[in-house]
């Protein structure tokens, strides 16, 4: 028996645990096209630590709870971590922590659909938690991109909507108006009304 696998044997859970968030490596290898950020899911954590866990002789357990807070519903995911199996609360034979995330509707989205992807957030930072996996700009992975800047709000009865009034009268375009502002569907039908 090597030295290194007698001692592995002989390490207590917050040892192992220590262990394993400082080998976990997850980069974020997603890319949302829309928002233009990379990211990392629940999923890549877990291909991640799974054989990681595996060499300490760890457990992993995720679970879900729907909750209501206030007028909310949202979505408790707790992951647990298990040394040979034992769930003994307050002892050293497990660690867990929760991460959150608000049910809610979005559009083109089944209920199973919302529920599975609150599921999945609230999972991720659950895991995050408990392998010390930041998500921060100090983030190894995190593109360091600066904040995009956010148009002006086009509001009627004001000297840029009397201007983009005047400019879809010479011919131009709602689109063009958009692309340069934030236009609520009500300004975007008071313009097209104005014209």
């Amino acid at each position: 028996m090597k030295t290194t696998e007698k001692n592995e044997k002989q390490m207590t859970i917050n040892e192992r645990l220590i262990a394993i968030q400082s080998e976990l490596k997850v980069p974020k290898g997603n890319y949302n096209s829309f928002g233009k950020y990379k990211y990392r899911s629940a999923e890549d954590i877990l291909e991640a630590v799974k054989p990681i866990l595996n060499k300490y002789q760890l457990s992993l357990i995720l679970t879900d709870r729907v909750q209501l807070i206030g007028n909310k519903l949202f979505l408790q995911a707790t992951a647990s971590l298990y040394f040979n199996g034992e769930y003994i609360e307050g002892s050293q034979r497990f660690f867990e922590t929760q991460g959150f995330a608000e049910m809610s509707e979005h559009k083109g989205m089944s209920s199973e659909q919302c529920t599975g992807t609150a599921s999945s957030y609230a999972r991720k930072y659950a895991l995050n938690g408990l392998f010390l996996i930041d998500e921060t700009e100090s983030d190894a992975d995190h593109d360091n991109k600066k904040e995009v800047a956010r148009k002006p709000i086009l509001n009627a009865d004001t000297e840029q909507f009397g201007k983009a009034v005047e400019y879809l009268m010479k011919g131009g375009s709602i689109d063009a108006i958009k692309a340069k502002y934030e236009v609520s569907q009500e300004v975007e039908t008071k313009l097209i009304k104005s014209i």
